[in-house]
């Protein structure tokens, strides 16, 4: 798990350790996502140095020009001054030349980098378990790969360069002004001391600012996405107005997020513009008396007085680097973050392969919570039959559901052991359990594409014939025929829209040419209408044949066809036979078939 943790993630009051630690995982990434590009940053450090030195060289050369050539030029001697012309346009075509070479180097890096990030997150957060995408909501994630992802991207672009080229090229005046004239460096060097303090304090204080700006920021998403994700509910609930509301307090605070680091700026700025002019005044003072004095000569004063204009210049576009490191770091951190989660469902390190799948799932002295303080199966025990059409009825929140995911291994037990003909699931190899176990929900789910494709998501490699095979036999096949494009038709195009109803029959037709040897359905035939569940029931038979099945349903119509009823209350099994001797008795499964029976009336 990472450090801060998914209920964590948006916190703001680390401690100190905390804060490290997030730092150092944010480095490690960093580190991870440059180490493959280490010869091409190598070569951008070179580049990007002798750019720097070849523009820092002018005033020197003016220096130069003016100390040897003007002298020189009078008594016709013009070689001088041709000599510091020439050097001086050839190190700004140099310098140039080699800027334009850094810039296309570091976009390269940069792309690189991002591309190597995106899929990161993106093939990252498939493999997490379903726990982490239960807790983590999809805006926060659709966040990650966007606005967190964005900031990151301006901060390589030019935030970077900014930074590199102003540390170098502040690095390398101070280097020519101690070199030219020690006074005018002392005195440019005493200014470092306000600079560094004063860049420190708006470090210290943007920081917060900053992260808060990136949780401001995703909390706007977060809303968005939900609120037009959930658009039906909006508008059977007339929640527009109350959205409105809340989504307005969410962009004041962002406002104010932002207005907080602009005061910042506000500040910082002007302060490097003042420290910046009471150095020059102060170089032009001194250097200045000491012409007076015949100490100092004008070349060397115009120089050092040029270098001191030009020191302060990279400081005012560090302070813009910030903005984006800020916002960059507290994307990185949030990104660490999610990269840095495990799966609570761990692939084995050795897996088992299944070799001659029969469907016999049992279960033994299995314990199951999603929390500590809440447990949904206490000392489970259950022996489910290859072949056995299984029908789970109860109550909402009887465990049915916890029951399919443990046998789908979307979660693992807390204690005890689920096998599948003897073999623990979780050292069973991951492609046999994908292949041997398949589970159908409510929520239908169909992806951009043709019905076909929809359908051929549980065998890729199915020929067309195996797809209409695989229609005709939940039922599908007479409504696809009437689509406008017919098994081409592309279910997210106009013309192409499926009923919910529809839309589950596509997923039977998905699971039944994934031919699995164990099959669940958890409230799978819910969205269908009467008609549509009796052209199901048909289609059901076939799928069911000859393998395990798990039926969960309220629709006792659907629980007919099983051979065998588990009534479960509370995590426990209350009832266990079949749907003729329930029936016949009075236990809680006769009192849910009379009630059903009653309601047909």
């Amino acid at each position: 798990m990472s450090v801060i943790g998914v209920e964590g993630e948006e916190r703001n009051d680390f401690t100190k350790d905390e804060s490290r630690q997030i730092r150092q995982r944010s480095l490690r990434l960093l580190g991870s996502l440059v180490r493959p590009l280490r010869a091409r940053v190598i070569l951008t450090m070179v580049v990007v140095v002798v750019s720097t030195a070849a523009q820092v060289a002018g005033p020197a050369l003016i220096a130069f020009g003016l100390a040897q050539g003007l002298p020189a030029l009078v008594e016709n001697d013009w070689v001088p001054l041709a000599l510091a012309v020439g050097a001086y346009l050839a190190t700004a075509v140099i310098g140039a030349s080699l800027i334009s070479w850094y810039t296309v180097l570091t976009a390269r890096i940069s792309q690189a980098i991002l591309l190597d990030l995106r899929k990161r997150v993106f093939l990252h957060t498939q493999r997490l378990s379903l726990e982490f995408h239960e807790k983590y909501t999809s805006g926060r994630i659709i966040a990650r790969q966007t606005s967190d992802l964005d900031a990151i991207k301006e901060l390589l672009d030019s935030g970077i360069n900014e930074l590199v080229q102003g540390a170098l090229y502040m690095l390398f005046i101070a280097i020519a002004m101690f070199s030219l004239d020690w006074v005018s460096g002392l005195v440019l060097f005493a200014a470092i001391g306000p600079l560094a303090l004063l860049t420190r304090w708006f470090q210290k204080r943007s920081q917060k600012s900053f992260r808060n700006t990136r949780t401001a920021s995703a909390q706007l998403i977060v809303q968005f996405v939900e609120t037009m994700t959930g658009i039906r509910a909006v508008k059977a609930f007339r929640k527009e107005k109350r959205n409105g509301t809340e989504f307005a307090g969410l962009v004041e605070n962002y406002r104010v997020t932002n207005g907080r680091v602009i005061q910042l700026f506000g500040i910082f700025d002007p302060g490097l513009v003042l420290i910046g002019n009471v150095t020059l005044a102060m170089i032009l003072l001194i250097g200045g008396l000491r012409v007076a004095e015949g100490t100092f000569a004008v070349p060397l004063l115009l120089a050092t007085v040029l270098y001191a204009r030009q020191f302060f210049a990279p400081a005012q576009e560090m302070a813009m680097f910030y903005n984006s490191y800020q916002s960059a770091a507290a994307a990185l951190e949030k990104i660490s973050g999610v990269l840095e989660e495990e799966p609570s469902v761990a692939d084995p390190t050795t897996p088992i392969d299944l070799r001659s799948a029969q469907g016999h799932v049992r279960f033994e002295r299995v314990e199951f919570a999603y929390r500590d303080d809440r447990v949904i199966l206490p000392q489970f025990d259950l022996d489910l039959p290859a072949g056995q059409t299984i029908a789970l009825v109860g109550s909402t929140g009887a465990g049915k559901s916890t029951l399919a995911k443990l046998i789908s291994r979307f979660y693992d037990p807390s204690n005890g052991v689920i096998s599948l003909d003897g073999i623990d699931l979780r050292h069973l190899h991951p492609k046999d359990l994908r292949r041997a176990i398949v589970m159908v929900t409510q929520e239908a789910y169909l992806f951009s594409g043709t019905v076909a494709d929809n359908i051929a998501l549980g065998k890729p490699e199915a020929t067309r014939d195996e797809i209409v095979r695989a229609a005709k036999a939940v039922g599908a096949h007479e409504f696809i025929e009437s689509l406008p494009g017919g098994y081409d038709t592309d279910v997210n195009k106009r013309g192409g829209r499926v009923s919910a109803g529809q839309r589950q029959l596509l997923s039977f037709a998905r699971a039944f040419i994934a031919d699995p040897v164990v099959l669940i359905l958890d409230e799978a035939t819910a969205s269908l209408d009467i008609p549509s569940e009796r052209l199901v029931q048909e289609g059901l038979t076939t799928l069911l044949a000859d393998r395990t099945a798990i039926i969960i349903a309220h629709r006792l119509s659907t629980v007919a066809i099983a051979d065998r009823v588990l009534v479960m209350e509370h995590g426990v099994i209350v009832e266990d036979g079949t749907p003729r001797d329930l029936i016949a008795g009075r236990g809680r499964f006769a009192q849910l078939h009379a009630a059903w029976r009653d309601s047909l009336v």
